[in-house]
C-alpha cells in the first residue's frame, strides 16, 4: 500500500464525518394514526407536568445514557395497561430521535408509545405525539374503539397515483400522493380502515359507530 494512501483515507473519513449532520441520525417514515395506534404499546391523552435529565445506564462503551424523564398528569388512558402512565421517557434531543413536550402543564396531549412497565413509557420522534387541541373530531372518536377494529388491517401509503390494493385487508393512504406530500389530510383526518365481516377492510368515515350494513357488504 502507498504510504500516502493511510492519509488520504483518513482525510476522507473526516471529511465525511464533518458533513454529517446530527438529525440525519433520526429518519421516520410517515403512517396513518390508526397504524401508530396500532403499533403503540400505551396510547394516552395527558399533560407534562416537568423535566429532567436522569441515567439510564450505560452504553457497551461504558458512557452514561441520558434520557429525559416527563412527569406526567394522565387524564385518559385509550390503550394499554391497567395503572395509570407517570412518567415518559425520550432520548435528550430530537437529533436522536428524542420528543420535546411542553412542561407548562396547560398543553393536552395524544401521546402514543412503548411500555416500560410500572407506570412508564417511551416515546421517539417516531412516534404519534398531537396536541390534543389538534386532532379532528373523527380522530378523537376513533381513539375510542374505531382504531382498534382496523389493527388486523395493513394500511398502505401510496406515494404516487395511480396505486392499487394488493389484498382485500389492504387499505390505501392517498393523502402523500393527492394532497402534495401531506400526512395529515382527509384520510388521516376523518378516516379509519375498518375490517368487516368477510375479512376484507375498507375506509370508513364518521362519528357514529359503523352500521351493520358496512361491517357486512356495503362498499365506503
Amino acid at each position: 500500500m502507498p504510504a500516502a494512501l493511510p492519509s488520504l483515507l483518513a482525510w476522507l473519513a473526516v471529511l465525511l464525518l464533518g458533513r454529517a449532520r446530527p438529525a440525519d441520525a433520526c429518519s421516520c417514515s410517515p403512517i396513518h394514526p390508526q397504524q401508530a395506534f396500532c403499533n403503540a404499546d400505551v396510547v394516552i391523552r395527558a399533560k407534562a407536568v416537568s423535566a429532567k435529565e436522569v441515567d439510564s445506564g450505560n452504553d457497551i462503551y461504558g458512557n452514561p445514557i441520558k434520557r429525559i424523564q416527563y412527569e406526567i398528569k394522565q387524564i385518559k388512558m385509550f390503550k394499554g395497561p391497567n395503572q395509570d402512565i407517570e412518567f415518559i421517557y425520550t432520548a435528550p434531543s430530537t437529533a436522536v430521535c428524542g420528543r420535546l413536550l411542553d412542561t407548562g402543564g396547560k398543553k393536552e396531549y395524544l401521546i402514543a408509545g412503548k411500555s416500560e412497565g410500572n407506570g412508564k413509557m417511551h416515546i421517539t420522534l417516531c412516534d404519534l405525539v398531537s396536541t390534543w387541541d389538534s386532532l379532528s373530531p373523527t380522530q378523537k372518536k376513533s381513539l375510542n374503539q374505531r382504531y382498534q377494529m382496523g389493527c388486523e388491517c395493513k394500511i398502505s401509503r401510496c406515494l404516487s397515483i395511480p396505486c392499487f390494493v394488493s389484498s382485500s385487508d389492504e387499505c390505501l393512504w392517498t393523502d402523500w400522493a393527492m394532497e402534495k406530500n401531506n400526512v395529515d389530510g382527509r384520510q388521516a383526518k376523518h378516516y379509519a380502515c375498518i375490517k368487516r365481516s368477510d375479512g376484507s377492510c375498507a375506509w370508513y368515515r364518521g362519528m357514529a359507530p359503523p352500521k351493520q350494513e358496512f361491517l357486512d357488504i356495503e362498499d365506503p
